[in-house]
């Protein structure tokens, strides 16, 4: 694009030919950022980008934001750092995880956690960092402190795909409902400790259900909406669930979704849907969810912080999911995010593009609630000009995503259609294309920066992300979480270098970390044969690897995907045997294996099927076509197949276990 800086002026322009690949990280950073705030919102993408690249062609790391002096005073971070007297961010991190029973007792105060019986002691670790014993004899109903918003102020705004209005429930108006279903769950026979699935989209009555069932002593359990009836009866047997709450069904991307007659097939001994769509009548031992709502005088069940509230699933190498359990620690650790590094402030509305099957969801409820925003809510598909018109309407100003969302919106030519005054993204659930996320900081102007939010549903948040206090650079992260840390190790245990990607090990404790699995041996899964740190720390394993840039005084962290046989398709982790599982059943496969390609340049995983047939002569257009009938009925449809390739032999270890990483590195070599 010779005529690229045609879009600048004489100025911008004669300081572009005098930096652009020559100057310092810094004299790039800061043309950028002149660039982008006085042509920013006006000029072409193509042309933006272009400049970008050419500005930053000899980097490692192209910052394309650097927040200025208000940004950095008005954040959360800042709040902490003053309280502390520490000058700097990189010296903040460190203080909290030097200090961690002090970093949490701040936080805690931070957030207005509300207890009914006060902890004597924030950490104990007397059983070791695996098994620390967190806010020693404290009593809480983490629903609490989700309610303490001013009552007129919105909790929720929130929309159906198709609906010509937003509806909004204030603070108030949410805590008596939450109060109201706690109740009616009471009066048909639900008691403490009754494990009740939420199988429902994310929507204004999955929330009060999902609150209310916390605030009756009982347990979510969370399965995705998408997943087949097989894998929600897996799922309700696992977990010994008493109860289903659903809906009928809901409308995405212009489809109707039959919600209830999978959960029908899945014959839950007691169903609670809500009539999203309005077209299905109940049957006889079913009740309608504005039915079971009883009074509104309800006193919230108190608990033990490691009680149980909700049991998610998170799929590792083997075909049964991980049962995971979040308790009343958890939302600390979803709202502590939420605060220092979304930079969340009761002024916000935030939204999140994901599902209430998925960690994201009760994430975005705790953290926006717990920091006494607004949370926005859209029930559909997050691709439309449906949903645009949601966010601006709804006046996002924090708005969470994932990779494959983004490629949708610029297909679809968003910077055209879109008014948004969003401040912050954020991203999480798959690796994300730098053009692509360029594209979204070029969506707000490149006036709001993303905040890259990598952990996992075991974390409770995210063990690597961003600050607003720091340069960002597009499918970039910036900083372990605030009150965590980690190290970068090769296959000999020994920290990696600069540049060279190195395998993730957490250093323990922190709120929020798991400290049991409901149907795995916890700590063989995160725990056994795992070197020591360089100092000889105790450290839990992860399965991410990430590689390290230092520029301008910061550490910038780029994903090299993961080390496991655990893959990413679409934002939803899953383990290549439970794909294999489905696929082997073909009549005409003897054997096949999954594996995740990353996409050129990054961005969302690909399946790719090796498949050893029975037929010799087999047509592979007919048997993909076959296979992802059958992934999709019997997993999920979001699963799609990219490619199958026909192979005469699986590669194995000596002990028989499949050689994944050899396909996926056979794959790569084929498309160079």
């Amino acid at each position: 694009m010779k005529n690229a800086v045609n879009v600048l002026t004489p100025q911008l322009a004669f300081e572009y030919f005098k930096v652009a690949g020559k100057g310092t990280t810094e004299e790039k950073a800061n043309l950028w950022k002149k660039i982008a705030a006085q042509v920013g919102g006006k000029a072409d993408f193509e042309s933006l980008c272009h400049i970008y690249l050419q500005i930053f062609a000899s980097e490692e790391v192209p910052i394309a934001w650097v927040p200025d002096e208000s940004t950095v005073e008005r954040s959360n971070i800042a709040r902490l750092m003053h309280g502390l007297d520490i000058p700097t961010y990189k010296k903040l991190h460190q203080w909290s995880v030097e200090n961690r029973e002090a970093f949490w007792e701040r936080t805690i105060n931070f957030l207005d956690i509300k207890f009914s019986k006060p902890f004597t002691k924030v950490m104990d670790l007397s059983k070791g960092v695996e098994n620390p014993e967190w806010l020693s004899g404290a009593t809480l109903n983490i629903v609490e402190s989700c309610l303490q918003g001013r009552k007129e102020q919105d909790a929720i705004v929130y929309a159906l795909e198709g609906a010509a209005n937003i509806e909004r429930v204030t603070y108030e108006a949410l805590g008596k409902k939450v109060k109201q279903f706690a109740s009616g769950l009471e009066s048909v026979g639900f008691q403490k400790g009754d494990r009740i699935v939420l199988y429902i989209p994310l929507c204004m009555e999955a929330v009060v259900a999902y609150l209310g069932i916390i605030k009756a002593g009982m347990v979510v359990v969370s399965v995705a909406d998408s997943f087949s009836a097989t894998e929600l009866r897996k799922r309700i047997e696992m977990t010994d669930a008493s109860g289903v709450v659903c809906c009928d069904g809901y409308t995405y991307g212009g489809r109707y979704l039959d919600v209830i007659s999978r959960v029908r097939e899945a014959v839950p001994e007691k169903l609670i849907f809500c009539r999203l769509a309005g077209e299905d009548e109940k049957k006889s031992g079913e009740m309608y969810f504005e039915e079971l709502l009883g009074n509104d005088a309800f006193q919230a069940v108190e608990a033990k912080p490691d009680d149980l509230i909700n049991i998610l699933f998170s799929s590792g190498t083997t075909k049964e999911p991980k049962a995971i359990p979040w308790t009343h620690l958890t939302p600390i650790k979803c709202a502590s995010d939420g605060f220092y590094h979304q930079d969340i402030k009761p002024e916000d509305v935030v939204t999140w593009t994901t599902g209430m099957g998925w960690m994201m969801a009760p994430w975005l409820i705790f953290a926006t609630l717990i920091n006494k925003a607004t949370m926005a809510i859209y029930t559909g598909a997050a691709t439309g000009e449906d949903y645009a018109s949601f966010v601006k309407e709804a006046r996002v100003s924090v708005l969470g995503t994932i990779p494959s969302v983004v490629k949708a919106w610029r297909a679809k030519d968003f910077h055209k259609k879109v008014d948004w005054k969003v401040r912050l993204w954020s991203s999480t659930g798959e690796p994300s294309n730098p053009e692509d996320y360029f594209y979204l900081m070029y969506l707000s102007g490149f006036k709001a920066p993303i905040v890259e939010y990598c952990g996992g549903t075991e974390i409770g948040g995210a063990y690597i992300t961003g600050t607003v206090v720091q340069p960002a650079s597009p499918s970039v992260f910036t900083t372990p979480a605030l009150g965590l840390d980690f190290y970068l190790l090769d296959q000999q245990g020994k920290p990696v270098g600069e540049g060279v990607a190195g395998e993730v090990f957490i250093v323990p404790p922190s709120i929020g970390l798991t400290q049991k699995l409901l149907n795995r041996d916890h700590h063989e899964e995160y725990y056994q044969h795992v070197p020591a740190g360089p100092n000889g720390e105790a450290l839990r394993k992860h399965g991410d690897a990430f590689e390290v840039h230092e520029e301008m005084g910061v550490e910038f962290f780029k994903s090299s995907g993961r080390v496991d046989d655990a893959m990413n398709l679409g934002g939803i982790k899953i383990s290549a045997v439970e794909i294999e599982e489905v696929l082997n059943k073909h009549e005409d496969v003897f054997e096949c294996a999954a594996v995740a390609i990353a996409g050129a340049g990054g961005g969302p995983e690909k399946l790719v099927v090796y498949v050893k047939p029975l037929v010799k002569n087999i047509d592979l257009n007919i048997l993909k076509k076959e296979m992802q009938d059958k992934l999709s009925k019997e997993l999920n449809p979001l699963f799609r197949i990219f490619d199958v390739v026909k192979t005469e032999n699986l590669p194995r270890t000596a002990s028989n276990k499949l050689m994944r990483r050899v396909l996926r590195n056979r794959y790569l070599d084929r498309q160079k």
